[in-house]
């Protein structure tokens, strides 16, 4: 098990990608520490997996509110003694054309997608620092890279997380932790699955394999960079989209 008794907070984990990384880094033996606002969901998905024996436990918390942020870094400290890993996962969508889109719909989709990733890695990187260690995944975005209509505050959050990635590579560095961001492709999500089945054969056709992808494949994503096998990667901005073709 390549993530042995390490201690992982994942957030926006009860759903989609962020389940799916957490099954994963569960079953590669980590200890998980679960971020959402959904309190329901949140107790609902830990009880499910301590019935498997598993060590999860969840958290209800803003991850575009400092307080909040702290509560939530101190509650994992209490539980585990060692934050290892941080997977910025938690994101909004609140789409419109930038002639349609109002303030609201901007702040909404800055203050978590962005926001929330700067404050969270901030309270993480030093305890990190002072551990010596540690491994920083953010998510990312295809659309960071090509832009999609009716998505600026989106493109945007995720046009800056690649920015900070890069630049808390090089800050952090020394202190040995890793920075890296994944940016998926279409995936098949809850989201996804809504759409006609004729606007998902669009979508596949972008895709050199012709497919869309699945969670499952972001994790393992996620789990390769947060291991050591991924010791000399840092500063990445790792594309899982099947080859995508804008």
């Amino acid at each position: 098990m390549k993530l042995y008794n390490k201690t992982a907070i994942i957030t926006g984990g009860c759903r989609g990608i962020g389940y799916a990384t957490v099954k994963k880094f569960l079953n590669e033996g980590a200890n998980i520490v679960i971020i959402d606002l959904n309190k329901e969901e949140i107790n609902d998905t830990v009880s499910y997996l301590k019935d498997y024996g598993k060590k999860v436990e969840g958290i209800v918390a803003d991850v575009s509110n400092k307080s909040s942020v702290d509560y939530a870094i101190n509650f994992t400290l209490e539980r585990f003694d060692s934050i290892d890993i941080l997977i910025n996962n938690a994101g909004v969508v609140e789409d419109a054309q930038l002639l349609k889109m109002n303030e609201s719909q901007w702040d909404k989709v800055i203050d978590v997608n962005l926001k929330g990733v700067f404050l969270m890695t901030q309270a993480v990187a030093q305890r990190m620092k002072e551990q010596k260690s540690g491994v920083i995944l953010n998510a990312s975005s295809v659309v960071s890279l090509y832009g999609n209509f009716g998505q600026s505050n989106y493109v945007a959050a995720k046009s800056g997380i690649n920015g900070m990635t890069k630049t808390w590579a090089r800050e952090l560095g020394r202190y040995n932790i890793r920075v890296n961001s994944v940016a998926p492709g279409f995936i098949l999500t809850d989201m996804l699955k809504k759409i006609p089945d004729k606007v998902l054969g669009m979508m596949k056709e972008k895709s050199l394999l012709n497919e869309i992808g699945k969670p499952e494949d972001i994790a393992n994503a996620y789990a390769f960079l947060a291991s050591e096998e991924a010791r000399f990667v840092t500063g990445t901005i790792l594309s899982v989209d099947g080859g995508l073709v804008p």
